[in-house]
């Protein structure tokens, strides 16, 4: 067993977590424009999350967590579209020496990290996010270095990025997304730093050498400079992501978890380590999948199973149900869409009557949802649910004719996968628990305090404490031994319609 506990966080609002073993936190802000030149309508949101899922379709072809420590970004924002209308969830990570921050998109639907380089030919200038836009200068940093052709990070395969050696002996890349936009550039290492807490107070700068991309090239939707950021973080299963290659050496634990706070002022957390709650139920991730794939097996409408064949969530080449926080609405193959809907509107035809929205089917309603619409189960493999409150599958849109418009937020899909996307996800622990390949959840208060553990053998915990980074607090929870938390200074905020 370890003699240190070791947590990163990325920090912006309050965070309590409890710390086992060894944890890397980084807390995550969400933030979302609100204006209205800056809102879209469901529409865009379709065709956001369309483009996404083209890529997701093109690139589908034991013991404890290890070490580490846990990361934990406090989120803040809403995932409210009658607000908001869209987001997008970045984090500000440093990289380099001397350290230079940058703003990343988070994504569980890609692997890489990469960011612009100061040789990009045409990269944003300017963000209307409100952020200042950096680019990465392997030459400026004295600890970077170009990956060659010869390391094996050159073979390896990543999704939806082809890799291959130019002349002058670099590993570089090409990702391509799926409405078109992509990068290209190469792969450097370099070091990423975070403020290490060591026991309980006291703060030591730390850093991990990380393998990420340097683009010098971009398309489509990344040159336009109204949604730009200075890269992406992937957070899929792939080795090149910065999950897998933390957690292999035992910086952070092989699992992270989230919880989006879906009403009032939005905000919410996501750790790279495991939230704890005696309320999780699990269900297996389904092996040699390029994504957080799972099996679906049914729906239950108050509690009553919908007429439904299993066979059509079978995973295929082009078929199954995904698990992406990356996708704004949720998908439903239309076998089991049509049934949803129609036991729906069943259940409240006494009180509203339907009718169709812009391809959605709405309600309008002079009192609250929950006073009529049903929860909604979804049914997974090992017996798990994940029961739904209306707020979860359904989108406020607008008043009319002096009453609330509700909307159904699942969207119907021809053939193809079935995603879960943030309006399902939202007021929920989610836990991708890559080292039992398993994904988990329970509803949660996400404006309330979380308990964030990394398994070991044995059963420990911590009790906490409260310390401070960069203003924030942060519980420290420790019984048995000295806590080292590595705590990254993060800025996240919320654009998921993009990938």
């Amino acid at each position: 067993m370890r003699c240190s506990l070791t947590a990163v966080v990325f920090v912006l609002a309050t965070v309590v977590a409890t710390v086992v073993d060894a944890g890397v936190l980084l807390p995550l802000e969400r933030a979302v424009p609100t204006t209205g030149s800056r809102r879209v309508d469901v529409e865009y949101l379709r065709a956001r999350d369309r483009a996404r899922h083209a890529r997701i379709l093109r690139g589908s072809g034991g013991g404890g967590y290890g070490g580490g420590g846990v990361v934990d970004f406090s989120v803040q924002g809403t995932s409210d579209l009658s607000s908001a209308g869209y987001g997008l969830y970045f984090t500000k990570v440093k990289m380099g020496t001397p350290p230079k921050e940058f703003n990343v998109q988070i994504d569980t639907g890609s692997d890489i990290l990469w960011v612009s380089c100061n040789t990009c030919s045409n990269c944003p200038q300017s963000s209307g996010l409100g952020i200042e836009l950096n680019y990465f200068d392997t030459v400026g940093s004295s600890t970077a270095a170009l990956v060659p052709c010869s390391d094996s990070i050159c073979a390896s395969e990543v999704q939806g990025a082809a890799a291959e050696c130019s002349q002058a002996n670099q590993c570089s890349y090409t990702f391509q997304y799926g409405d078109g936009s992509g990068t290209t550039g190469y792969y450097v290492s370099d070091a990423m730093y975070f403020d290490m807490i060591l026991g309980q107070s006291s703060l030591a700068n730390s850093s991990a050498t990380v393998v990420f991309g340097c683009s010098n090239y971009l398309s489509g939707e990344l040159t336009k400079s109204d949604k730009a950021v200075d890269g992406i973080i992937g957070f899929g299963p792939g080795p090149l992501s910065v999950v897998s290659q933390l957690s292999s050496r035992g910086i952070t634990p092989k699992v992270f978890s989230h919880c989006l706070k879906g009403d009032g002022n939005g905000g919410g957390i996501l750790v790279l380590g495991h939230i704890l709650d005696p309320n999780i139920v699990y269900t297996p991730l389904l092996p040699s999948q390029p994504h957080y794939n799972v099996n679906l097996q049914g729906i239950s409408v108050n509690g009553q199973p919908l007429s439904i064949n299993a066979d059509v969530f079978a995973t295929s080449a082009n078929r199954g149900t995904i698990v992406d926080s990356g996708t704004t609405l949720a998908y439903l193959i239309q076998e089991a869409y049509d049934p949803l809907v129609n036991a729906i509107t069943t259940a409240v035809s006494q009180s509203t009557n339907p009718f169709i929205s812009k391809g959605l089917q709405c309600y309008l309603l002079s009192t609250s949802i929950s006073d009529i619409f049903p929860q909604v189960s979804l049914n997974f493999e090992g017996g798990a649910s994940m029961v739904l409150k209306p707020e979860q599958y359904l989108m406020h849109n607008g008043v009319m004719d002096g009453q609330s418009l509700w909307c159904i937020g699942f969207e119907k899909v021809q053939e193809g996968v079935s995603i879960l996307g943030d309006l399902v996800l939202k007021d929920k622990v989610i836990i991708y628990d890559l080292a039992h390949q398993q994904i988990g959840w329970a509803n949660y208060d996400c404006s309330s305090p979380v308990n964030v553990s990394v398994a070991t053998s044995k059963d420990e915990y911590i009790n906490a404490r409260q310390t401070s980074v960069s203003g924030v607090d942060i519980g420290i929870l420790s019984k048995l031994l000295p806590v080292s938390v590595v705590a990254l200074s993060v800025h996240i905020a919320i654009f998921s319609p993009f990938l």
